[in-house]
């Protein structure tokens, strides 16, 4: 009975180790800090740079086949959050997305942005209401089984978090905060 538990308990554990390999940093945000005005939405009352932030990331697992990277602000008063950002097709070949990718600028050949809660296939930056609490803007990188998702600049964020999820092999998460 013990040494079926501690085998059980190794497997999970290993499982739990194997998971935890994948990175994601930036040179341009700290897990846990503000955003700096470079990451702020330019609109809505916001004014900053609207520009998405450096990634880089590693310890993506055997069998990964392409990347996809997601921005989420869960504390948006909508319901089911807000989408800043949405961009797949990664090449697995690709670890970093570099400063202002999001505009269109510098995307890996074969990325795709598909579109954010402003409307547009672009990085959109944080813009939480006047005097709400400060939001958190998770980004995540999934490492996926497949070569790509079957989706294009159109399709929603909600869409495309859908295929990441389900297709995913693993996964990095980096979470800055805003308010105003």
């Amino acid at each position: 009975m013990i040494r079926k538990a501690l085998a059980t308990a190794a497997v999970l554990l290993s499982a739990s180790t194997a998971q935890a390999e994948m990175e994601l940093a930036s040179s341009d945000m700290l897990d846990a800090h503000p955003l700096n005005a470079k990451q702020v939405f330019n609109g809505f009352g916001c004014t900053g740079g609207n520009a998405s932030p450096e990634l880089h990331w590693s310890g993506a697992p055997e069998g990964t086949k392409s990347f996809a990277v997601m921005v989420h602000d869960p504390d948006a008063p909508t319901g089911s959050g807000w989408w800043h950002w949405s961009v797949f097709n990664i090449p697995p070949s690709v670890t970093a997305l570099a400063a202002d990718a999001g505009s269109g600028k510098g995307l890996p050949e074969g990325a795709v942005q598909g579109r954010t809660d402003f409307g547009q296939s672009a990085y959109g930056g944080a813009c939480p209401p006047q005097g709400d609490k400060p939001h958190r803007y998770v980004f995540t990188v999934y490492a996926l089984k497949l070569d790509a998702i079957p989706l294009d600049k159109e399709a929603p964020a909600a869409m495309v978090s859908y295929f990441a999820r389900a297709n995913a092999l693993d996964s990095a998460t980096l979470t800055a905060t805003y308010g105003r």
